[in-house]
């Protein structure tokens, strides 16, 4: 049962639409929900996850209100990998990245479109069990984890432009939102509190998760991000299993030093929201989980005008084994 509902939360925040509205993303920010919305593994055992997540949206919001647009439409495809392995019973570490497939900004009536491609990040992120006790059916966790993101990508990549009367020819940096890496190098802190009940196969837990972003070399930061999660899950037809879960974000406003000019507008406010994102996940002995969710706005605050979150996907697989077979449990008790 363990083992299913570790896959259940396996998108947290890595597809959090905030990814586009403040470039804090898998590549500007942090891809993390992948799986990691999770307690530990098993000691020795590892977990390889992998999933594609594709984002859409053409409106604005000032506030709550829709507003006129500023561009057209904004849109990502985003390959997300991580490799987790069990230390111990109680520590796992894993090693987290990903690669844009692309990043486009399509701007009014289609002119001045810009868009990128590259990898992203690489985060590390250790989880820690502080407190886990069994029960006859009933099982409680708690995991405290720390992780930092160090930026691959690049965060600088310009476009090139002719000037119309002399036909000189200059460059421009492009907005952070397309740059497939924020540049900043941030810290993660996270919880999760995980309590279960094999018998009824029913299960609730809870996560918070927040990233103090750091400055660029451009002087900027992306603002710091805070989400909570609630969550509920059951298992039917033995491999099947069904999750639900109502997200609160914050995100903060974006910073820049005094030396930095920036006409980016609606990628530099903050937002509130809250989101019910459903998700399906199927468990094939125990080892494979393939999983797809998606995230339905449910209410959504900019501190200024920005794009609002529309449609959200994610689809992967979550692999989970023992690259020694002497060390697994079922082998040892033999």
């Amino acid at each position: 049962m363990k083992l299913s509902i570790a896959f259940i939360v396996i998108c947290l925040f890595f597809c959090n639409f905030h990814i586009y509205a403040q470039c804090c993303g898998g590549g500007g920010g942090s891809p993390i929900a992948g799986g990691s919305s999770q307690g530990v593994l098993l000691e020795n055992q590892m977990e390889v996850n992998s999933n594609f997540q594709l984002i859409n949206t053409t409106k604005f919001l000032t506030g709550d209100k829709p507003d006129t647009n500023f561009f057209d439409s904004y849109n990502s495809k985003y390959l997300y990998t991580r490799v987790a392995y069990g230390l111990s019973k109680k520590l796992t570490l894993s090693v987290e990245t990903g690669y844009w497939i692309n990043k486009t900004q399509i701007g009014l009536n289609r002119v001045d479109t810009t868009s990128s491609t590259g990898i992203g990040d690489l985060i590390i992120f250790p989880r820690y069990d502080i407190y886990k006790k069994s029960n006859n059916s009933i099982l409680t966790e708690l995991t405290v984890g720390i992780g930092i993101k160090i930026p691959l990508g690049p965060y600088n990549d310009s476009i090139k432009k002719i000037e119309p009367f002399s036909g000189d020819t200059y460059y421009i940096t492009k907005k952070i939102a397309v740059q497939p890496s924020s540049g900043s190098q941030d810290l993660i802190f996270y919880a999760f509190f995980f309590r279960s009940n094999s018998k009824k196969k029913l299960n609730f837990f809870a996560n918070t998760l927040y990233i103090k972003k750091g400055w660029n070399p451009l002087g900027e930061k992306i603002g710091d991000y805070a989400s909570v999660g609630l969550f509920a899950s059951k298992t039917i037809l033995k491999s099947l299993t069904i999750t639900t879960q109502l997200k609160g974000e914050w995100v903060d406003k974006m910073k820049l030093s005094r030396n930095t000019l920036s006409f980016d507008v609606p990628e530099s406010t903050g937002f509130r929201k809250l989101s019910f994102v459903p998700q399906v996940s199927y468990n094939i002995k125990g080892k494979l989980t393939f999983y797809l969710m998606s995230e339905i706005p449910l209410y959504q605050y900019m501190f200024n005008t920005q794009i609002k979150s529309q449609f959200q996907m994610t689809m992967g697989a979550t692999y989970r084994f023992y690259p020694d077979a002497s060390k697994c449990p079922e082998n040892t008790t033999k």
